[in-house]
């Protein structure tokens, strides 16, 4: 703590990622990184960006890639928002549209970075908790608020909300926005994206971090209608009017186009991840429902963080969470399937 920060920063407790090893001997499977390479086609692309231009400030609208993300929705490019990663976006989100005299309402275990934003910008918050299952029941959420705000499938829980559910909270909470933060919902979720036209406070956040594996590119972006849309432009431009590269923007447009290995490295992380499911489930683990790249478990006899411990000293990271109600989970990234038997292999010699 220094005499020079401000009142505000003695407050702040950061965001803490998954840990990133130094070291290149390990099975890393607490990041929820894809453990596929990006579109050979994105990586040419991105090599022949490499050249003069990068003397050029890049598009500060970003303009191609507002326009290829309608295309691929089947929008106005006026409905799309492009941030230096969904976090970012969802950051202007907090301070463009969920800054509002009553409180902002969100998940007790979910995205911790939603509590974190609250403190930083100073909004007051709410945490909704969820129901025993860890299931989101937006029943709960029908309460006077300043917006809601949840993840669609659920971090770091990977349930999944029904689509139908979400457009039946919209007809209720019709004075506030609700932002649906979709950055797992390509491995067997549906996009809440297809409401956008017909309810103009519903704000949906996706990345191509996670089902794009473009984590090191850092590109989010956001759908709305284009009132929602113009506020999160302002917010940005005060910020950084040029948050996106040209070599993000080229590499962001080349994966979005290549549906073919988009949905064929989809299938093989959804197949490992129900392969998965089973093995764990035969060796006494109870695995919660997940329609995301990660599996959170917990064993019936052996303590998560003895779990973890054991594992990383055989070489495999696996995130815990030690919080209240989840302190006895693990949460697992799904990698490729080999990874996905190694880890299998080495948890049989733990719990047996």
């Amino acid at each position: 703590m220094s005499r020079f920060w401000s009142a505000l920063v003695n407050q702040l407790t950061p965001y803490v990622p998954g840990e990133q090893p130094k070291t290149d001997n390990l099975i890393k499977l607490n990041t929820n990184e894809n453990p596929y390479a990006p579109s050979p086609v994105a990586i040419k692309a991105m090599q022949g960006a490499a050249n003069a231009k990068l003397r050029l400030y890049p598009d500060p609208e970003s303009a191609d890639l507002k326009a290829c993300i309608a295309d691929y929705y089947e929008l106005k490019p006026q409905q799309v928002f492009i941030g230096n990663g969904s976090d970012e976006v969802l950051a202007h989100c907090f301070q463009a549209l969920l800054k509002h005299e009553q409180p902002l309402l969100f998940p007790d275990i979910t995205y911790s970075f939603y509590s974190v934003y609250s403190r930083l910008y100073q909004i007051e918050y709410q945490q909704i908790a969820l129901a025993d299952d860890f299931s989101i029941c937006l029943d709960d959420y029908k309460l006077p608020n300043g917006g809601v705000i949840f993840a669609n499938p659920n971090a770091p829980t990977g349930k999944l909300l029904a689509l139908e559910s979400i457009e039946n909270f919209l007809q209720h909470n019709t004075q506030s926005v609700v932002v649906v933060d979709e950055a797992y919902i390509d491995f067997g979720g549906q996009s809440a994206v297809t409401l956008v036209d017909r309810y103009p406070n519903l704000v949906v956040i996706q990345t191509l971090s996670k089902s794009r594996s473009l984590a090191g590119l850092r590109v989010g972006f956001a759908i709305a209608q284009a009132d929602l849309i113009d506020a999160l432009e302002r917010v940005k431009n005060s910020f950084n009017s040029y948050p996106m590269d040209r070599f993000s923007t080229t590499g962001a447009i080349a994966a979005i186009n290549d549906h073919e290995y988009f949905g064929a490295q989809c299938d093989k992380i959804i197949n490992s991840r129900e392969w998965l499911t089973a093995q764990l489930a035969g060796i006494g683990f109870s695995i919660i429902p997940s329609k995301t790249n990660f599996l959170f478990v917990s064993h019936k006899t052996l303590p998560a963080g003895h779990i973890a411990t054991t594992l990383r000293d055989k070489n495999i990271i696996v995130r815990h969470f030690n919080q209240p109600r989840i302190d006895n989970y693990l949460r697992i990234t799904i990698g490729t399937q080999q990874e996905c038997e190694s880890l299998v292999a080495a948890l049989n010699e733990i719990v047996i």
